[in-house]
């Protein structure tokens, strides 16, 4: 789908504010609110808009310690871990990497304590793993709220 100048409008305002109304966005764009429905309806059918969500403050939810790791894992049981890794209420992404079968991984724990027995207990229990490397998230410059455009 080719975005117009309009369509990359709506898109940055909804990014800023998902809840914004059609109304509002109308109000800036010089748009009826039909048009804008349309508009979205069309980028949401196109798969341009993936879907419409929150983003939960996790200190503030509780999970205060966020860590990333480096994941390699045999080429046999990478889609086995990455998949149970993904149902893990714990992990709150999955990729699966460049490199020697690697995946990056992104946990959420309320503690240091949690983050232990994750290790322990859910990581290093899986088969298949060659080697983890960790990393603890110190402070947030910047995060993905949706793709700026």
């Amino acid at each position: 789908m080719k975005l117009d100048d309009i369509d990359r409008k709506i898109l940055a305002m909804l990014t800023e504010d998902g809840r914004m109304s059609y109304v509002d966005i109308g109000k800036k764009l010089n748009l009826s609110r039909v048009a804008v429905r349309e508009r979205v309806n069309q980028l949401v059918k196109n798969g341009v808009i993936e879907k419409f969500t929150v983003v939960i403050n996790s200190e503030k939810f509780g999970k205060s310690v966020s860590a990333f790791f480096e994941v390699d894992c045999e080429p046999a049981y990478l889609v086995e871990v990455a998949q149970k890794l993904a149902e893990n209420a714990n992990v709150a992404s999955c990729y699966q990497m460049t490199g020697p079968s690697t995946l990056h991984v992104h946990v959420l724990v309320e503690d240091f304590a949690a983050l232990e027995k994750f290790i322990n207990n859910e990581l290093y229990a899986l088969k298949g793993i060659t080697r983890v490397e960790s990393n603890i998230l110190l402070r947030r410059f910047k995060s993905r709220n949706g793709l700026k455009l």
